[in-house]
């Protein structure tokens, strides 16, 4: 039988993230402005959603689930707990443009990426103020109360 816990990580955990994230980009953990949210499978780390707190804005990242795990929802569950610890505040993405009615099941919605707050859009400028063209859309979900 397969035990799965959706929680977020501890700060002592973050390397299980970066070691995830090998998989998508190298990604690096920084503990003073994040917060990741993870599914453990029978204890390993499944799936991560990462909040970044920026000078003007928090921005959700680092949604990743390697191949082995694909296709149980998880992705779904780090999302959903990531939201239901920082939901109250509006929050940022920049959604690959396959993932946009995945990401819009959460309330995101697309917007302009001239609405982005700078530190976040700066993430990207390598796409020229082209983002649709580097297949990437940016959305927001306005906070609020989280159910």
């Amino acid at each position: 039988m397969t035990t799965t816990e959706t929680r977020e990580l501890t700060r002592d955990e973050f390397y299980l993230a970066e070691k995830l994230w090998e998989q998508y980009r190298g990604q690096k953990a920084d503990p003073l402005h994040e917060r990741i949210f993870g599914v453990f499978v029978d204890g390993t780390l499944a799936a991560t959603a990462r909040c970044t707190k920026h000078p003007d804005g928090i921005e959700m990242d680092c949604v990743f689930v390697p191949e082995t795990y694909r296709g149980k929802g998880y992705a779904r569950d780090a999302v959903a707990e990531l939201i239901k610890h920082c939901g109250e505040e509006t929050i940022h993405i920049h959604s690959t443009i396959v993932l946009i009615s995945f990401y819009k099941t959460f309330g995101f919605t697309p917007i302009p990426e001239d609405q982005l707050p700078r530190s976040i859009k700066e993430r990207f400028l390598f796409c020229f103020g082209e983002m649709l063209g580097c297949n990437v859309c940016p959305m927001v979900r306005m906070g609020g109360a989280v159910r």
